[in-house]
């Protein structure tokens, strides 16, 4: 099993990213230029500053709103786990799932007869709460 997180539904479109900082930029520039033609044109400095606070506003909530559904769209990988018992003894270990475990397989010796134990089962834990 991979634990590869960057899956097509958690990540963000590069074109959507690169609008949301163009506007970024064009914001930032409009009220740097409200302040320069504030002695000259108050009219269109105001203008200037209305477009540069809407744009830095709506460019900051957009944003905001894509890391937020990025983080409630990551999808989260279950345990696995792996129940190895001793057929001679009835010891039981319970691990980790391994690449390559199946069930009916012989692994490592028993820790208390010596005797190879076996793969009885391999089973994803449940979410607690669902």
């Amino acid at each position: 099993m991979s634990t590869n997180s960057s899956s097509s539904t958690t990540r963000v479109s590069s074109l959507v990213l690169l609008v949301i900082f163009v506007t970024l930029a064009l914001s930032f520039t409009s009220l740097i230029l409200a302040i320069s033609y504030f002695s000259y044109n108050q009219i269109t400095s105001y203008y200037l500053l209305l477009i540069g606070f809407l744009g830095a506003a709506l460019s900051a909530y957009v944003l905001l709103q894509t890391r937020r559904r990025m983080r409630r769209l990551r999808i989260e990988v279950p345990s696995v786990t792996t129940t190895i018992e001793c057929r001679k003894c009835g010891f039981k270990n319970v691990r980790e799932f391994q690449r390559g475990d199946y069930i009916f397989k012989e692994v490592e010796p028993c820790h208390k007869c010596n005797d190879n134990m076996l793969i009885t089962a391999i089973f994803r834990e449940a979410k607690k709460g669902s």
